[in-house]
């Protein structure tokens, strides 16, 4: 249909009004358990699974061949995470990740594929890579990806065939295993755990844009609360705060401000209390009067794990079993009953919260939003 990944709703209006394009609102609860469910049953396929992403995972297929071909097994993967979660997903076999992303890629392309590439058949991956432009590669980056163009690098196949030393040492040591990965040669090998998170980020766009201090007061409340909710749950703490605001970048009528403000925290900590205190503080220095602001947000940086924190007798001590405890409790009653409890600075009506009118229901997480059969 032409229409652009990110594109804005009023860009996509006429579409809707005419039917040829469903909207739904963003529903994190509703893809967070379904990701999950996905995972659980690639997990009992394969003895190693990597979750790459939330709609992503890596599958180590060694000793499959003894017992059953891969172009088969693929098929049982498609077919069973269709059967028992109710979700279509594309399969792609090859001897590296960078390969097997690629493949993945012409299984959603090219629909006689029915969804599952194997690249190991002899003359399949000469094929792709010859077929597959270069901003398609993973690890090479749109910055990147112009560069290698305007060296006459364009397809997949053409960086396949580069020195992998000269394009190490033009372009970084990443694109060089990128080059020996694509010839078949295994740089990047499975992550047993997933990489620690080096930040929490919780940024929503306002539903309409905010002028007083006082609604942006409540929207940084709510985000700081939302992060250090994911900081517990990923059992992390942080020891060090950002806050930003920013208005409309593409509003040529209206004046344009953003700014950022971040400082250190005297000890560790994840309690929502003390870092919404400190994120408001953060904004208080930047806001500035006379704005429309369009967006806001709160990024915890620094993270370390909460069970190998170590309190010293010169700084107060955020992380108490008092505390521990307290948010323990909040966690678990805001779990149970769907953010039953919350702070009274994060505002009541929160007229600013971003707008989901097509929002689906968490058919799988919620017992009032289960379908209903008649």
């Amino acid at each position: 249909m032409g229409l652009k990944m990110a594109a804005p709703y009023y860009q996509v209006r006429e579409y809707v009004d005419r039917g040829d394009l469903h909207v739904f609102s963003s529903n994190y609860a509703l893809y967070g358990d379904l990701s999950a469910r996905v995972m659980e049953v690639l997990e009992l396929m394969s003895p190693q699974v990597e979750v790459y992403s939330i709609d992503e995972a890596f599958l180590n297929l060694e000793g499959v061949e003894a017992w059953c071909e891969l172009d088969q097994f693929g098929m049982e993967i498609k077919e069973k995470v269709f059967d028992w979660v109710g979700l279509p997903v594309c399969v792609g076999i090859a001897p590296t990740k960078t390969l097997a992303k690629l493949a993945n890629y012409a299984a959603k392309r090219y629909s006689d594929s029915a969804g599952v590439v194997n690249l190991t058949k002899a003359g399949w991956r000469e094929r792709l890579l010859t077929i597959s432009p270069i901003e398609e590669v993973w690890g090479v980056g749109r910055k990147n990806a112009l560069k290698l163009r305007a060296e006459g690098i364009n397809t997949a196949a053409d960086l396949a065939m580069s020195d992998a030393e000269t394009i190490g040492s033009r372009y970084s040591v990443v694109l060089e295993r990128t080059v020996l990965e694509l010839r078949g040669i295994g740089c990047i090998g499975f992550e047993q755990e997933p990489a620690a998170k080096q930040q929490v980020l919780c940024s929503r766009t306002f539903s309409s844009r905010i002028t007083e201090l006082r609604p942006l007061q409540e929207a940084i409340r709510e985000y700081a609360v939302r992060a250090a909710e994911k900081l517990r749950q990923e059992e992390r703490l942080t020891s060090h705060i950002s806050v930003y605001i920013r208005t409309n970048p593409n509003a040529p009528f209206e004046p344009r401000y953003r700014n950022i403000a971040s400082c250190a925290l005297p000890s560790p900590t994840n309690d929502s209390r003390f870092l919404m205190k400190q994120a408001v503080a953060l904004l208080n220095t930047i806001y500035r009067s006379g704005y429309r602001y369009m967006k806001a947000g709160v990024v915890f940086s620094h993270l370390q794990p909460s069970d190998s924190y170590q309190s010293d007798l010169f700084t107060p001590d955020l992380q108490s079993t008092k505390t521990k405890n307290l948010m323990k409790t909040l966690d678990s009653i805001n779990q149970r009953f769907n953010g039953a409890v919350m702070f009274a600075g994060q505002g009541m009506e929160q007229t600013w919260a971003m707008q989901r009118n097509f929002l689906s229901p968490r058919y799988t997480s919620s017992w009032q939003e289960l379908p209903r059969v008649r």
